[in-house]
């Protein structure tokens, strides 16, 4: 697969107090340094009349200066700087001679921020003037402020291309949830239409959706903050947590699906993130929520109902969590949690400054931000987590929503349980976009994670540590922009409100992975999965909950390039079972039930036999250890039920199924499932 860097801007820092009164006595300055400006109070320096489509008004000063050009190339001049601390400016460029300035450019608010920055191409030879003035800054006329002027990375090339289709039923309240929620493993989108109605609209085979719309006892509270989907009782069908401005609800699932059941949690919190995961092991999801305002809360799953504690993960006083993103950072087998911190009051009131919180595997977590170089101090509301250089661990992008606090922060893991960060060269050095959704998916099926983050656009990963953006951006909701395989492609697609950016893919070649947890929860959510090839190794942990505020597929997605061979896929599941998988053929959804590779009648060994096996007619079942099952489903190795039978006498009537290989679930009468292969002649 070939690795294209983006160039690699180098920076030198000068300083330049001068004064200057108009464009005629406008300062020379050097390409890639940084100059200071001083003070607009300390001189006398006249403001431009001509603003190139800046607002007028009363603007009593100005600064000036110029650059003369020694080559084309494409150039910025920006005060988008963390020094600057969010400074009010206004920039206006110009190429000509003083008496007759054309406009090249103007920028106010860049980005968001209050700062500006102006991009543009430049010919050798030419000289172009640079002038700020004091409109919204007057408040500052005693600071001085920085600016630098330096090349920018040629314009990008168009990487991927995607087509915007409005879904029919899609509600455009809070649209934030692409997640299976009937259990064919195709991706649904989930509207929550009000507090007592909810609309999914199911992905169907042919690339059409169909929209049901569910009556809800009322919910109180819409996912005005954030929302999760997870099988919090293992019956086959996703169940979804609210997260708003005053605590949570959650809506079950019946048992066929057909209608939802509320649970409003009575604590009253600003909730941010929301997860299921399985916090202390024992298979069932329990449910995580970051508290804006106070210590974190979870809710445990005793099987009959979900509990709520606070405390023991994210304890500052004053809250100000906001980010939550479960993933296996030291690979020792179970989900840790990064926490992107948003707090008020800065490091010294806690906030402001990230949290990594290692799984003991007791039930309890420690935080180790500070020894793993990860208690950073960027506002960020996420971060994007995952393997982006394929070394086999798992790396965080930690985004910025506020120019004040710096630029993007790309994090390396270095397999001793610390990270580095390696932003210098990584492209987000030069790239100024902020906001608070971060999520890392494979978009180009390159091989190579990409992260879909600030200003509307993909930055496109190499493998390295080097992210380019897409040439073409798109307008996306700033916050709803859940990722997911909504036409079975095997391309990521964006839903956008109640439309969704298909993905036009290209030749590149892909591998989904869908899970059915036995002993683990029934997502396999926490998951480790594994694949092999040419190129090496890829990994993915799978999660409830990335980004800010979306819910994003559970079905785990890699794009192996223009390679076709998969060598290996492993699932290392939360239980602790491992499943490989030999040679799996490429582009296909590969169905995996936990356990099911290993040897015909081994697993659960000690508890039950199967035979004859093979088999031709009738598979009994010999229970072992007092245990009584009630009932069989029997899966296809492509995860389809192709049987469901009650036990008569401890047999399973199986005459009706083609020859080939299947996957026997069995349920006892606790309700703890069971599963073996077997194979009908």
């Amino acid at each position: 697969m070939k690795k294209t860097l983006p160039l690699l801007v180098l920076f030198f820092s000068t300083a330049i107090l001068m004064a200057q009164s108009n464009c005629g006595n406008a300062i020379s300055v050097m390409i890639n340094s940084t100059t200071t400006v001083s003070a607009y109070s300390t001189d006398n320096g006249v403001a431009p009349t001509e603003l190139c489509g800046l607002t007028a008004g009363a603007a009593p000063k100005g600064k000036w200066y110029k650059y003369t050009a020694t080559s084309n190339i494409n150039m910025s001049v920006s005060t988008v700087l963390s020094q600057n601390n969010n400074r009010d400016t206004r920039l206006i460029v110009y190429s000509g001679s003083c008496d007759a300035l054309v406009c090249i450019g103007s920028n106010d608010d860049y980005n968001g921020s209050l700062s500006s920055q102006v991009n543009f191409p430049v010919t050798a030879g030419t000289t172009y003037t640079f002038a700020f003035d004091n409109r919204y800054g007057q408040n500052f006329d005693s600071q001085s402020f920085d600016f630098i002027i330096f090349e920018a990375p040629p314009a990008p090339a168009q990487r991927l291309a995607f087509t915007t289709e409005t879904i029919a039923g899609v509600s455009n309240g809070y649209n934030n949830c692409i997640v299976d929620m009937n259990g064919d493993y195709l991706d649904d989108i989930v509207s929550s239409v009000s507090t007592v109605e909810l609309a999914i609209s199911y992905q169907q085979t042919n690339g059409n959706f169909t929209t049901f719309s569910f009556p809800l006892t009322n919910t109180v509270v819409s996912p005005s903050w954030s929302i999760a989907a997870g099988d919090i009782d293992n019956n086959g069908y996703n169940d979804l947590m609210y997260g708003s401005g005053s605590g949570v609800t959650f809506l079950k699932s019946n048992n066929d699906g057909t209608g939802y059941i509320t649970d409003r949690k009575t604590q009253s919190f600003l909730v941010q993130r929301t997860n299921f995961t399985d916090l202390n092991n024992d298979g069932k999801l329990d449910a995580f929520a970051c508290d804006d305002n106070a210590p974190n809360r979870y809710y445990l799953n005793d099987g009959i109902a979900l509990n709520h504690v606070q405390g023991g993960i994210g304890d500052f006083a004053s809250g100000g969590n906001y980010g939550s993103i479960w993933f296996d950072y030291d690979n020792d087998g179970d989900s840790d949690v990064y926490i992107a911190k948003c707090g008020q009051g800065g490091s010294g009131a806690g906030g402001n400054i990230d949290q990594l919180y290692r799984n003991n595997g007791d039930g309890t977590y420690t935080n180790m931000a500070t020894q793993a170089n990860m208690a950073n101090p960027e506002q960020t509301w996420s971060g994007a987590v995952g393997d982006f250089n394929n070394d086999g661990w798992m790396d965080v992008v930690v985004g910025v929503n506020s120019a004040s606090d710096g630029i993007t922060n790309v994090k390396r893991n270095n397999g001793d349980g610390t990270f580095t960060s390696v932003t210098t060269g990584s492209g987000y050095e030069v790239y100024p976009g902020m906001g608070r959704e971060y999520v890392a998916h494979d978009f180009d099926n390159d091989g190579f994670l990409d992260i879909l983050g600030s200003s509307n656009n993909i930055m496109f990963g190499d493998g390295n540590f080097h992210f380019t953006p897409n040439a073409t951006t798109y307008t996306l909701n700033a916050f709803k922009r859940p990722v997911g395989d909504l036409n079975n492609d095997g391309f990521l697609d964006i839903q956008n409100g109640t439309s969704v950016l298909f993905n036009n893919g290209n030749t590149n070649n892909w591998l989904k992975v869908n899970l059915r947890g036995i002993q683990s929860n029934r997502n396999g959510i926490g998951a480790r999965i594994e694949i092999y090839g040419a190129w090496g190794k890829q990994i993915r942990d799978v999660q409830s909950g990335t980004g800010f505020q979306n819910m994003s597929t559970l079905n785990t997605h890699f794009g192996i390039g223009q390679e076709t061979q998969i060598s290996q896929v492993i699932i290392r599941w939360p239980s602790g079972i491992v499943d490989t998988i030999q040679n799996p053929a490429s582009n296909q959804a590969l169905f995996v039930p936990e356990g099911s590779t290993l040897a015909v009648a081994d697993f659960n060994s000690s508890s039950f036999t199967l035979y004859p096996n093979p088999t031709q007619k009738i598979l009994h079942i010999n229970a072992n250890n007092g245990i009584t099952f009630i009932s069989a489903t029997v899966f296809d190795l492509n995860g389809r039920v192709v049987l469901e039978s009650t036990l008569e006498n401890g047999t399973v009537h199986v005459q009706t199924l083609a020859a080939g290989t299947y996957i026997a679930l069995l349920l006892d009468e606790n309700g703890k499932s069971y599963s073996s292969k077997f194979i009908k002649e």
